[in-house]
């Protein structure tokens, strides 16, 4: 059953009004009634000292009839204080006055006169004596000589303190039937004005077009953060939670302590949107677009929508090394479509010694590359990328040999194949060019799994390693050669490599040349098993 705003509003603030009243009347009744009986046994107290310093008390002690002094006495106290009761006893808690003169003479009740007759205190205590449960004040009356002689007991009937709180609360109720009128008018107009504000949209219609929102903003992969005009997050969608891998909640804190770099409070300031910006979120790279919210001709907030370009620019860099190794694929089918006319020739010219001392050659070269990458090596990414380059060194007269110690089993698979081909294929290309000016050019490849860790390393026999040169080499754009889209590879590698946990070595070889050391973790997390 769908009810109506109104209707809520009423009976939600006039439940709460009721509760509110409620919890109110019971804590001022309670510490009405902690007040009266403090003062009532103040009061009682104080009665009972001034009635055991009185003269006339503690003479009549003496006397062979004490009651016949006492009596009136007592009575007179009790009708000027307003007391319930005032009682004078002997030593032994019999009764010398009270109200009702039939009780002179017997023993006093209640118990709690011990402390009074025996330690000569004075106090206030509770307890039920012929009249009805009590607050009692106990003074001892001691005569000259400093001796104990009797009691004073002076009370006030719990019952007459209670209906003393009852009269005051009564006075309250008059103030909570106002409070209440003066409720249902303003839940009346306090519902008019929120179905102003919400252009007469019921709750349930609200709720709807929640929920389509929130159903809209779950289905776009795009991340998705608003903030209002303090700059704190009204809304966050599922992908910004997890492109920017949030685990602690975002709304309602401001935009600087959850995304320091987002330029969003620059919108809020300057009303201009920011389109299509690379930047970096939480050591994510997006892509951001930032849109100011205005309303009659202010700025009353900012959205921003983020897409992960971290994804798009693995696949590019995966499809670059692939295109790479599909043209050491041609630059293969090309030099081997060269020696098939080498052959050919030499058969044409009667030359069979020599086409068979060539075929013999190629065949040695071709077992012993073949013999330690497929053998010595299990993973076909590894092997893929190795078969590739050795293609690409041929082509470029590049003596590139995989040392015949490698041992590689299969890569655990949280190092994928696009990491491989960007780590691996950025630095034996690095490797090429370092030894293209060289005469006699040389490059050596060795990898191992012992231990816990894959370990890559590749030698050159190049220039060398600049060492003012190795604080830059990973920057993005920075290049020791010219030309332009250059200073991303080792950028590349760089970035791969610490996903994945690992670490880089950059040394300069004994005689001349580099050997780049590439050390990965074969569990995630640097986890040993």
């Amino acid at each position: 059953m769908k009810v109506s705003l109104r209707t809520k509003i009423l009976g939600l603030v006039l439940s709460l009004l009721v509760m509110v009243i409620g919890l109110l009347a019971g804590v001022f009744a309670y510490m009405e009634k902690k007040d009266i009986e403090e003062h009532m046994g103040r009061l009682a107290l104080e009665v009972a000292r001034t009635v055991s310093f009185m003269p006339s008390v503690q003479q009549a002690f003496e006397e062979e009839n004490p009651s016949e002094i006492i009596q009136p006495i007592s009575l007179s106290v009790q009708q000027q204080t307003g007391a319930e009761f005032v009682v004078v006893g002997n030593t032994d808690s019999i009764r010398y006055a009270h109200p009702d003169e039939s009780k002179i003479g017997k023993r006093m009740v209640g118990g709690d006169n011990e402390r009074a007759l025996s330690d000569g205190k004075y106090y206030i205590s509770r307890a039920e004596g012929t009249l009805g449960p009590s607050l009692r004040g106990k003074a001892p009356i001691i005569n000259e000589g400093g001796e104990i002689i009797g009691i004073v007991s002076v009370g006030f009937l719990l019952e007459d303190i209670r209906t003393i709180v009852w009269n005051k609360v009564e006075n309250v109720f008059g103030v909570a039937v106002l409070v209440l009128i003066v409720g249902v008018v303003g839940s009346l107009l306090l519902a008019r004005s929120i179905r102003k504000d919400t252009l007469g949209l019921e709750p349930y219609e609200i709720t709807s077009f929640y929920q389509t929102r929130q159903a809209i903003l779950s289905s776009i992969k795009e991340g998705i953060i608003s903030i209002d005009a303090e700059g704190k997050v009204t809304m966050i969608n599922q992908s910004a939670i997890e492109l920017l891998d949030l685990d602690e909640g975002a709304e309602g804190r401001l935009i600087t302590e959850v995304f320091p770099n987002t330029k969003m409070l620059q919108v809020l300031q300057t009303g201009k949107a920011l389109k299509d910006e690379e930047m970096m979120l939480r050591d994510k790279l997006v892509i951001a677009n930032r849109t100011p919210i205005i309303h009659n001709g202010v700025v009353e907030g900012v959205v921003s929508s983020f897409r992960d370009k971290t994804e798009v620019r693995k696949m590019v860099q995966a499809l670059s090394e692939v295109k790479r190794h599909s043209e050491g694929l041609r630059s293969q089918t090309h030099e081997h479509a060269n020696k098939m006319y080498v052959l050919l020739g030499l058969l044409q010219l009667g030359k069979e010694k020599e086409a068979i001392q060539m075929i013999a050659e190629e065949s040695r070269t071709s077992q012993k590359h073949q013999e330690v990458i497929f053998d010595h090596i299990q993973d076909e990414t590894v092997q893929a990328i190795l078969v590739g380059k050795m293609s690409k060194a041929s082509e470029e007269k590049v003596d590139f040999t995989v040392q015949i110690d490698s041992e590689l089993g299969r890569v655990p698979a949280h190092i994928n194949r696009a990491d491989l081909v960007t780590v691996l294929g950025n630095v034996i290309d690095n490797a090429f060019e370092a030894v293209s000016s060289q005469e006699v050019k040389q490059v050596e490849f060795f990898v191992t799994d012992v231990g816990e860790d894959i370990v890559f390393e590749v030698t050159d026999n190049g220039p060398g390693f600049p060492e003012d040169m190795y604080s830059r080499c990973f920057e993005k754009g920075f290049s020791t050669k010219e030309g332009e889209l250059r200073g991303y590879g080792l950028a590349n590698v760089k970035e791969v490599v610490d996903q994945l946990g690992g670490t880089l070595e950059i040394l300069n070889g004994d005689q001349s040349g580099t050997v780049f050391s590439i050390f990965l973790p074969k569990n995630p997390g640097g986890e040993t098993q």
